[in-house]
């Protein structure tokens, strides 16, 4: 009896490590990655970030780092991002509002919106993210919110979500900021901002417009948050 298991285990094995190596052809280029859920990814040409060239006659393995490319450290440097004054002060007190309901820096969100979609209330994205905050339907529901396009709504999910990463990373905001654009379990997966170029560069934005949105009065820089070079070693 043990025998027969032995030898069920060991073809289950062999049968999970043909599904996840896949030969390529010794001809033409190709590139791939292997996803979180172990799917296989192959094309022909790179279709963005995620996909690494693989020479010819070579394996693409469940196990191989994906997107080891972008240098951890690769981030150009951004510039605040700003929105229309008239868009952002019709919104101004309900950020203000919200944002002292769950704890956070207004300044956090008006980053995050100005980023997101500049303060349009309309904004939709080709992934099906809303709104202000661009918040997707699933994410809405998840955080107590059925209608992602009313601005209101909109905000409370959104800043739900921001006071639930911060607790689950510890306060840490370059990390909260990157699973708001990666999503959480990239952040988890590298246990730092995911190695993608958009997602880096997105960190970037949000703080370098967090950063002016907190200069005081008389235009001097508050301590503002900075790039965490930790949070960079993915």
């Amino acid at each position: 009896m043990i025998f027969k298991r032995l030898i069920c285990h060991t073809l289950r094995a062999l049968t999970l490590a043909s599904f996840l190596l896949v030969t390529l052809p010794s001809q033409a280029a190709m590139y791939g990655y292997v996803d979180d859920t172990g799917r296989v990814h192959v094309s022909s040409q790179k279709i963005d970030e995620r996909y690494q060239y693989i020479p010819p006659g070579q394996t693409l393995s469940a196990t191989r780092p994906v997107n080891r490319i972008t240098h951890p450290y690769n981030i150009k440097p951004a510039r605040p991002v700003t929105p229309s004054p008239a868009r952002v002060e019709r919104y101004r007190d309900m950020v203000e509002e919200v944002a002292a309901r769950y704890k956070l820096n207004p300044d956090l969100l008006h980053a995050i919106i100005s980023v997101e979609s500049g303060y349009n209330p309309k904004a939709l994205s080709n992934r099906g993210a809303h709104g202000l905050m661009q918040v997707t339907r699933s994410t809405a529901r998840r955080f107590g919110s059925e209608q992602p396009m009313d601005p209101r709504q909109n905000l409370e999910a959104g800043a739900r979500y921001i006071s639930y990463l911060l607790k689950m990373f510890d306060n840490r905001l370059t990390l909260v900021i990157a699973a708001y654009n990666a999503g959480e379990g990239a952040v988890k997966r590298y246990n730092a901002v995911p190695p993608y170029a958009e997602t880096r560069q997105y960190v970037a934005k949000v703080l370098a417009t967090y950063a002016a949105a907190s200069m005081d009065d008389n235009g001097a820089a508050a301590p503002a948050p900075r790039l965490e070079k930790a949070a960079f070693n993915g």
